[in-house]
């Protein structure tokens, strides 16, 4: 009997299982493989096994990384990756190098380095799930350890002012872009019609892109003028995901009725199904920003 494995990661909202890009790629994954996860959302990183996430548990065994996790899944014999050609995983590694090196920065600054989409939606979701007092410092260290890694990569010579970093990096993001969709085509998914790691990894990248509110959007703007990558997005919430539950308030609402279901002076009460709209997301009141 194979062990549990259980996965903590940040949780979800816009209709996302997650809005952590590493953590919706092992999502995505576990989903096209097979993997029998249990997902745990966590309200703290610190209580991570040294502060990381998403980590896989799995009895004695931790694991975090996407890579290392889904390494880990394919010794377990979940692999989506068992039909693809040597140029096929030789493809896969290339692309997930060209995700990492052109579309993450931009992704990164999009959420955290980025004023207003910091102040008004990034700060305050991921606070709102903290604990405090970690709620008062930890979003601010997250988009501090973001701009360094930005600058890390993408801040030395020819490019000295974060002006010019920030430009190119919206630019690479965008050729990226464009590149992911002439190579996904009219095809549903990357290698065909089984969804595989790179899928898994472009959903992880695109998806919480996509789908944020955010006031300033240049880079999901350009990705809504590419509709074969939106219906890529679309596809893999309605097929994989089809309801993510994370609002608090319903969350609160599910466990009182579940435990009422439990207890014998209360008869079984029959809850209310929630849809997902067209297009994959949820209905709004499953995607408002908790205040």
């Amino acid at each position: 009997m194979a062990a549990p494995m259980e996965l903590s990661c940040w949780g979800g909202d816009w209709g996302l299982p997650s809005l952590h890009p590493e953590s919706l790629t092992v999502m995505a994954y576990a989903k096209f493989s097979g993997a029998p996860l249990t997902v745990n959302t966590i309200n703290n990183s610190w209580r991570a096994p040294k502060g990381d996430v998403p980590v896989l548990i799995s009895e004695d065994i931790v694991i975090s990384q996407p890579a290392k996790i889904l390494n880990f899944l394919r010794k377990q014999k979940y692999n989506a990756d068992y039909e693809l050609s040597a140029k096929q995983g030789a493809d896969t590694l290339a692309y997930i190098a060209l995700l990492e090196e052109k579309l993450l920065p931009a992704l990164l600054h999009t959420f955290w380095v980025e004023a207003e989409n910091y102040s008004s939606v990034t700060k305050p979701w991921f606070a709102s799930r903290i604990a405090f007092p970690q709620s008062l410092y930890l979003p601010g260290k997250m988009s501090r350890e973001a701009l360094n890694r930005i600058l890390l990569t993408r801040g030395g010579p020819p490019l000295y002012s974060l002006a010019e970093v920030e430009a190119q990096i919206y630019r690479d993001a965008k050729e990226c872009l464009n590149l992911l969709s002439k190579r996904l085509g009219t095809s549903q998914f990357f290698f065909g019609d089984m969804p595989t790691t790179l899928d898994a990894f472009v959903f992880g990248f695109l998806a919480p892109i996509y789908k944020v509110c955010f006031p300033r959007v240049q880079l999901q703007e350009h990705l809504k003028q590419l509709p074969n990558l939106c219906r890529f997005c679309d596809d893999i919430l309605t097929c994989y995901f089809r309801l993510t539950v994370s609002d608090p308030a319903l969350i609160i609402s599910l466990q009182m009725d579940d435990n009422l279901r439990k207890s014998p002076q209360h008869p079984p009460r029959k809850l209310t199904t929630l849809k997902l709209a067209a297009g994959g997301e949820a209905s709004s009141s499953l995607n408002r920003l908790s205040p």
